[in-house]
């Protein structure tokens, strides 16, 4: 397997790997390939990695940066994170987030934070922080993990790319 950026060339595969991956997931909207789009054109996607074997696209995150209210910078989310259903329960999604929160560290961010499952995402050291929150989204599902010691304060935003329902670009 291979880790690396993403190149133009990826954009339609990832596309379709977003799709794929999140066609049949329970709590989806079905929206996650408008979110890469709208962060992409909108400039914000930082860290976007495709995972690939014997030269096929399987695996796809993106990492984008978040505001928080009490003005703390350098913090950053996670997702969407995608895997073609045929390769998930190997590991690609682990190796994506490994590499993706390293180059996080590397570039001096402060954190990151994501909307997902708990018992899935505690083994990287992601944990629910009450001073942090993500208005409407219940509480245990909103993590962070600070690179610090400084745990900020607050309401976390994602970039309004997260908001996107289609490939027009959010206003």
């Amino acid at each position: 397997m291979i880790i690396r950026n993403e190149r133009d060339t990826d954009i339609e595969v990832i596309t379709e790997v977003t799709i794929a991956a999140f066609k049949n997931h329970p709590i989806s909207n079905h929206t996650d390939q408008f979110i890469i789009h709208a962060l992409r054109a909108a400039g914000v996607l930082t860290i976007s990695l495709v995972a690939e074997i014997d030269r096929k696209v399987v695996g796809h995150i993106a990492f984008s940066p978040v505001t928080i209210s009490d003005g703390t910078a350098g913090w950053y989310g996670l997702g969407p994170i995608s895997v073609l259903p045929d390769y998930q329960k190997q590991g690609i999604g682990k190796t994506l987030i490994n590499e993706g929160l390293s180059l996080l560290k590397d570039m001096g961010a402060q954190g990151c934070a994501l909307v997902g499952d708990p018992n899935y995402y505690k083994r990287f050291g992601f944990k629910n922080y009450p001073e942090l929150i993500h208005e409407g989204i219940p509480q245990e599902f909103f993590l962070i993990l600070p690179f610090t010691q400084k745990i900020p304060q607050g309401v976390i935003v994602f970039h309004d790319g997260f908001k996107a329902t289609n490939y027009s670009p959010v206003v």
